[in-house]
């Protein structure tokens, strides 16, 4: 969200600053996810609880979220030209 408010106020260098650190937090999120698939899928017991899988959603909605971010600084970008 800070990216698309900094994108309205035009100050893009911001935006793309904030996108830039939305993807690399959502990429380190996303290695952590990656890790605990594959230990289940090396036969490793991985406790799945409600907190496990309500962070999925979390990762997941996140992820959209910042792809649907960078499209609308995106469209702020074209709107001021």
């Amino acid at each position: 969200m800070e990216g698309i408010y900094a994108a309205k106020k035009k100050a893009f260098d911001e935006a793309e600053s904030k996108l830039k650190q939305a993807e690399t937090s959502l990429l380190e999120a996303h290695h952590i996810q990656t890790n605990m698939l594959t230990k289940e899928a090396q036969g490793e017991d991985i406790q799945m609880t409600l907190l496990t899988v309500h962070s999925q959603d979390h990762l997941m909605t996140a992820i959209t979220f910042k792809d649907i971010a960078q499209e609308m600084i995106e469209l702020y970008k074209e709107i001021k030209q």
